[in-house]
């Protein structure tokens, strides 16, 4: 069954989000190597993709049905991929070189 959400976070959820995927989630990821260089639009904003929706320690893997990814798309007000890189390494997101 295919099913879609889009949840759009400003403000203080957005950066309690931003510091839980980074210090939390991303660092449960398998085989985890860095985020790519090469997610960037060409406009800075930043795509990137999980495949497992448990590696955010909220969800209960004993209540779900199935695996499933999500993708998570951060939007800035940067001019360019290279300031909105310089923007998300302040952030401390684990980009690769």
């Amino acid at each position: 069954w295919p099913i879609g959400c889009k949840v759009t976070l400003r403000g203080e959820n957005m950066y309690t989000f931003l510091q839980h995927l980074i210090h939390i989630a991303i660092p449960r990821i398998r085989d985890f190597r860095g985020l790519s260089n090469k997610a960037f639009d060409g406009m800075g904003n930043y795509n990137m993709g999980l495949q497992e929706q448990i590696v955010f320690p909220e969800i209960d893997y004993d209540k779900i049905d199935a695996l499933r990814g999500l993708n998570i798309s951060i939007t800035t007000t940067a001019k360019s991929d290279d300031e909105a890189r310089a923007l998300l390494l302040a952030f401390n997101f684990p980009i690769k070189d």
